[in-house]
């Protein structure tokens, strides 16, 4: 549990805030993280994160600067991010309400304004972020392929190495995958573009007018159906926001096969953070790729 005098330190250090505090409440959270909101007596609300076990270096600095940027585009809410420091994340807090009856379409225009908005010519990030607990690396660099296949999968296939045997399916057919990959993401060239890097239901909602908030990022900057990879993994983002995307920024053919590489990143993942649940659902995502 959070300590009274860490939250006096935040409110009133930290973030000089000369407000009593009024309530602090355990707030929903996952595994790595404990979350609080905190009301203060003028009814200001405070979203405070902290790790659950140790410190994980650099994770809420690579966040803070992730929700800076995307709060700066202007296109989607984002919590404001208010204070940082390797044990806590500060941030505004908003009222959770009912998504509005075009909340799908809403996040799809959002999102595709989003990237319009931060065309850029370099991939990559000003530092190592984090995907659950899994740390990426981001140098910069203009090609996207080699970014993506060098500090993306190449990276949770080593992870993958030391889980499975030589022989096994699996790896064979990643194998496989590897060395099609300049052929299965080939298409014309696409700008880098700011990402939210982990954009799955749990991390979207609705603000009291029933529009789309997004938070806990994982940014950098990367190919815009990179984004959609992880949106199709649990679902929540259905046609109606593919849609809507596309009617501000189409995208190129053949998109389908390549998100499904996209996907197959955060399968990796789980696979390699969470066990062998995800195992059948990489080798089926890798059969649809080839």
């Amino acid at each position: 549990m959070i300590k009274p005098g860490n939250i006096q330190h935040l409110l009133d250090t930290a973030l000089e805030l000369a407000v009593p505090v009024e309530s602090v409440r355990l707030a929903m959270g996952g595994s790595i993280n404990e979350s609080y909101l905190i009301t203060l007596t003028d009814q200001r609300e405070i979203f405070v994160k902290t790790h659950r076990k140790k410190s994980i270096p650099g994770m809420y600095a690579a966040e803070f600067k992730a929700l800076k940027l995307l709060s700066r585009t202007r296109t989607l809410t984002v919590p404001k991010p208010l204070y940082q420091d390797e044990d806590f994340l500060v941030m505004e807090a908003f009222r959770e309400g009912a998504p509005a009856v075009d909340w799908q379409e809403q996040m799809g225009r959002g999102l595709a304004s989003l990237h319009h908005n931060t065309r850029q010519s370099q991939y990559g990030f000003d530092m190592e972020s984090y995907l659950g607990t899994f740390k990426q690396s981001n140098p910069w660099q203009g090609d996207w392929i080699g970014f993506w296949r060098d500090r993306r999968m190449g990276p949770q296939l080593t992870l993958l190495k030391q889980l499975l045997s030589v022989q096994d399916p699996l790896l064979k057919a990643t194998d496989k995958l590897m060395a099609q990959l300049d052929k299965v993401l080939a298409c014309d060239p696409e700008p880098a573009v700011l990402l939210h890097g982990d954009l799955w239901p749990g991390n979207a909602a609705a603000n009291q007018k029933g529009e789309p908030v997004i938070f806990d990022p994982a940014s950098y900057y990367g190919q815009r159906e990179a984004e959609f990879g992880m949106m199709r993994m649990f679902g929540g983002f259905g046609q109606p926001c593919e849609a809507a995307y596309q009617e501000i920024w189409p995208f190129v053919p053949g998109y389908d096969r390549r998100i499904a590489v996209y996907q197959l990143y955060h399968q990796l993942n789980h696979l390699n953070l969470f066990g062998s649940s995800y195992y059948d659902t990489c080798l089926s995502t890798i059969r649809f790729i080839l």
